[in-house]
C-alpha cells in the first residue's frame, strides 16, 4: 500500500483498483506484473487537478483537523480525498494535488469537509486556487471556518445574478447556501417599533464568521478591564460623592494626552464652540435651518436684539429641537432623582461665520415657569440651559443617531444581506465586507449598555423604560431620506452654513462611494429591467423594509426597479456603516471625556425661573462620581481603534474574479487617497481639525 501511495494514488482509487483486480477471472490477470501495467495505465489516464490552500493570518486559524475534498463538474465528481497530511498553519499556503480517473468537465464547485483528528479543532480557510489539467484557474473564496464535522461547498469568484445562471447544479447551491444561511441567521422581534434583530442572546450563539476573531475579542475585553487603570479612575469608579467643583474633575486626566480633549476641556463653556459642537462634534445631524419660529418657541426680537424674521429670510437663523424626549420620566441613580428636559435652541450664523446659541427654552410647552434663557443672563443661569442641551444631546447622540441610525440600521442590512443574498451575489460580494462584526458589537451593546442592567440604563437619566420609549419614537420619525447625506442636508437646509466639516466632508465621501457602487452595479445591472428582476434583490430589499420595524415602513423602498435606486440605495448603506458610524463614534471619549460638555445625566429639574443658578447649584446638578467615570470608561472603549482595523477601502478578501468591479476597488481606493490628501490640506489651518470622516479613520463597518 505504502508503494501505491508513492505512486500518488488517493485511499479511494486503490479501493477501485482492488475491485478491478477482484472482477478479472484469470490467475494471469492477478499477477503481479499485471497488476502494476494495470496501475500504471489507470495512472497515465488520470486527471490532476493542482490545490493552492490558503489557511486565514488570524490567531488559531490553522487546524490538525482532517480537511476532505471533492471537486464538482459538470460531468463528473471525485470522491472526497483527504487534503492535508499534516497541520494547517496561520497564514500558510499549501499546494497539494486532487486527481480523479475521468474528466468532470468544467469545473464548478468546491466541497470541504473537516473531521475531528484528535480535540475539537477549527479552521479558517481564506481560499483555494484550483488548476485544472489544462492550465485553467479558478478561484474559490471562502473566508470562513469549518468546524468539527462541518461542510461547505465553495463557488469560484465568479459574480452572477440568478437568472444569468445556466446550470442547473448551481441553481441549486445557490438555493442550498441560502437555505443553510436562513437556519442559522434568523430574525427576532426585540421590542415593539424598534428595528428587528439578530436571534442571539449571546455572542457565542452566532455564526463563527460573525464573531470577532480571537484576538480582537481579547484586545476588546482587555481594553474594557485595564481602561479605569488606564485613566486612573480606578479609585473613583464606586464613590456617590458629588463633585464640589470643577477643579477637580481636572484630577481624573492627569496621565491622559490628548489635543482634541484637551481643546474641549479649554472651551467647552464658550458659546462660540457650543455651536461649533453641533456642527462637527459627535451629533452634527439636529441642526436645521429655521425659516418659522416654533409656535411653542416664542423668541422675540428683543431678546436677541435684531430682527428674527430678516435673518431667518438671509438663512442665518438655526434651530435644534429635542422634543422627542417631552414626557421622559427621569431616572433614579445611586438613589437620587434624575431629571429630562426637551429643550429648544435657537442659533445664529453670525458675519464672522461663527455660530452661536441665542435663546433656549428647557421644555417644550411655554410658559412662566419655562423661561427662555439668553447669553444676556447670568453666567450660570446660561451655561446650566446649554448643559441641559448638552445633556438633551447625549440622548439624542447615543441613542438615536449612533444606536439607532448606525448599530441597528447595519444589523438589520447585515441579517437581510446574510439571508437574502447567496455568495455568488454581486451585491453580497460588495457588502459582505461592510457587515464585519456588526452582529457582534450588537449583541455585547444590548448586554452590556441598554439592558436593564446596562451602563446606560443604569448612568443616564432616561432610564431602562426611557431608552425603549425614546427608540420608539426615534424609529417613528427615521426617514430613508435622513440616511442619505445629500437628501438630508436640503431637507434640513444646511447646504450653506459655513465651517460644517461634517457636511463637506459626508458629501465628499458620498459621491465617491456612489461612483464605487456605480461602476460596481452596472458591471451586471445593464439596465432597469435587470433590478426589477432580480427576484433575490427584491426579496432582500423587502427584509429590510421589514427589518426595520417590522410593521410600518419609515420611506425605506419596499422594491427596487431602476438601476440608480439601486445604486443609491447601496450606497447609502455603505455610507451608513462606514462614513457615518465614524462621524458620531470615533469622536466619544474626546468631546464626551470632559463630561460637563456631555452629561449623561442632570441631578436636579429644569430652573423655573431665572437668577437662581450659582456656581454650586450648577455642580449639584451635575453626575456624581461613579456616575461620571462609568459613563466615560464606556466612552473610552467605544473611541479606541480596533486591534484589526478595516479603514474604508481596504478589502483584503478577495471575492471578485471580474477585472471590472477589480478596476472599480483599485480605483475607490486612489479616490479615498485623494480624500484624505485634501482633508489634511484643510485641517492644516484649523485650530481643531475635524479628522473623523478621514478615511484611514473610517471602518468599512460598524465594528465598535
Amino acid at each position: 500500500m505504502y508503494f501505491y501511495t508513492l505512486m500518488g494514488f488517493s485511499c479511494e482509487n486503490h479501493v477501485k483498483v482492488f475491485k478491478h483486480f477482484d472482477s478479472r477471472q484469470s490467475a494471469e490477470s492477478n499477477t503481479p506484473a499485471t497488476k502494476l501495467r494495470i496501475f500504471i495505465s489507470i495512472r497515465l489516464t488520470m486527471e490532476k487537478y493542482r490545490i493552492e490552500v490558503f489557511t486565514g493570518d488570524y490567531a488559531l486559524s490553522g487546524t490538525i483537523n482532517y480537511i476532505y475534498i471533492r471537486l464538482i463538474g459538470t460531468d463528473n465528481s471525485t470522491e472526497p480525498q483527504l487534503l492535508n497530511t499534516h497541520s494547517f498553519n496561520k497564514g500558510e499556503k499549501h499546494e497539494l494535488s486532487v486527481e480523479c480517473q475521468s474528466s468532470l468537465g468544467t469545473l464548478l464547485l468546491v466541497e470541504l469537509t473537516s473531521k475531528k483528528y484528535f480535540i475539537p479543532d477549527m479552521w479558517f480557510c481564506s481560499k483555494l486556487i484550483v488548476t485544472t489539467p489544462k492550465g485553467t484557474q479558478h478561484h474559490f473564496p471562502c473566508y470562513r471556518w469549518l468546524d468539527n464535522n462541518n461542510k461547505i461547498i465553495l463557488r469560484d469568484a465568479v459574480a452572477l445574478l440568478k437568472n444569468q445562471e445556466t446550470m442547473k447544479k448551481l441553481l441549486n447551491q445557490r438555493q442550498e447556501n441560502l437555505e443553510q444561511k436562513c437556519k442559522v441567521i434568523r430574525w427576532r422581534k426585540y421590542l415593539s417599533g424598534i428595528p428587528m434583530i439578530i436571534d442571539a442572546s449571546t455572542t457565542s450563539e452566532l455564526p463563527p464568521e460573525a464573531q470577532f476573531t480571537r484576538t480582537k475579542n481579547m484586545s476588546f475585553k482587555g481594553n474594557s478591564t485595564i481602561v479605569f487603570t488606564e485613566l486612573m479612575l480606578e479609585t473613583w469608579r464606586h464613590l456617590s460623592d458629588v463633585w464640589n467643583n470643577l477643579e477637580e474633575l481636572q484630577h481624573l486626566f492627569q496621565c491622559h494626552d490628548n489635543t482634541t480633549f484637551d481643546y474641549v476641556k479649554d472651551h467647552w463653556d464658550s458659546d462660540e464652540f457650543f455651536g461649533y459642537q453641533l456642527l462637527n462634534g459627535l451629533n452634527p445631524m439636529m441642526i436645521q435651518r429655521c425659516s418659522e419660529l416654533p409656535l411653542n418657541f416664542p423668541v422675540t426680537d428683543d431678546m436677541v436684539n435684531f430682527s428674527l424674521k430678516n435673518e431667518m429670510k438671509n438663512g442665518n437663523i438655526f434651530l435644534c429641537d429635542y422634543k422627542s424626549l417631552n414626557g421622559l420620566v427621569g431616572n433614579v441613580v445611586n438613589n437620587r432623582q434624575q431629571y429630562v428636559a426637551a429643550p429648544l435652541c435657537l442659533l445664529f450664523s453670525t458675519a464672522e461665520k461663527k455660530l452661536i446659541p441665542i435663546a433656549i427654552q428647557l421644555m417644550q410647552d411655554p410658559g412662566e415657569s419655562n423661561p427662555i434663557f439668553l447669553p444676556t443672563d447670568s453666567k450660570w443661569d446660561w451655561l446650566l440651559a446649554k448643559t441641559f442641551v448638552r445633556n438633551a444631546d447625549f440622548y439624542e447622540h447615543e441613542l438615536n443617531f449612533h444606536l439607532l441610525r448606525t448599530h441597528l440600521l447595519g444589523e438589520v442590512f447585515t441579517i437581510a444581506t446574510l439571508r437574502n443574498l447567496p455568495s455568488a451575489h454581486p451585491l453580497f460580494k460588495l457588502l459582505i465586507p461592510h457587515t464585519r462584526y456588526n452582529l457582534h458589537i450588537n449583541v455585547m451593546a444590548r448586554d452590556r449598555l441598554i439592558s436593564s442592567n446596562g451602563v446606560l440604563a443604569k448612568y443616564s437619566a432616561i432610564g431602562s423604560d426611557g431608552i425603549i420609549k425614546f427608540l420608539q419614537n426615534a424609529t417613528a420619525s427615521l426617514t430613508y431620506s435622513s440616511l442619505c447625506l445629500p437628501d438630508d442636508i436640503m431637507e434640513r437646509g444646511v447646504k450653506n452654513i459655513p465651517n460644517y466639516y461634517y457636511r463637506d466632508d459626508g458629501l465628499d465621501l458620498w459621491n465617491v462611494i456612489t461612483k464605487f457602487v456605480q461602476r460596481v452595479i452596472v458591471h451586471y445591472y445593464l439596465n432597469d429591467a435587470d433590478v426589477e428582476g432580480d427576484s433575490e434583490l427584491q426579496n432582500w430589499i423587502k427584509e429590510i423594509q421589514n427589518g426595520f420595524m417590522g410593521n410600518a415602513s419609515p420611506g425605506i423602498p419596499q422594491s427596487l426597479n431602476k438601476v440608480d435606486e439601486l445604486v443609491k440605495f447601496v450606497t447609502m448603506v455603505i455610507f451608513t456603516v462606514s462614513a457615518q458610524h465614524a462621524a458620531v463614534n470615533n469622536g466619544q471619549f474626546e468631546f464626551g471625556g470632559w463630561m460637563p460638555n456631555f452629561p449623561s445625566t442632570i441631578r436636579q429639574p429644569p430652573p423655573t425661573r431665572k437668577g437662581a443658578t450659582t456656581e454650586q447649584t450648577f455642580m449639584d446638578a451635575m453626575p456624581d462620581v461613579n456616575t461620571t467615570v462609568n459613563i466615560l470608561s464606556v466612552l473610552y472603549t467605544l473611541s479606541i481603534k480596533s486591534s484589526d482595523h478595516y479603514p474604508l477601502g481596504y478589502y483584503p478578501e478577495e471575492l471578485f474574479d471580474d477585472s471590472g468591479p477589480r478596476q472599480a476597488f483599485a480605483d475607490f481606493k486612489t479616490d479615498l487617497d485623494r480624500l484624505t490628501a485634501k482633508f489634511e490640506k484643510r485641517n492644516q489651518n484649523l485650530n481643531l481639525p475635524y479628522t473623523y470622516l478621514s478615511p484611514q479613520n473610517v471602518d468599512n463597518s460598524v465594528a465598535i
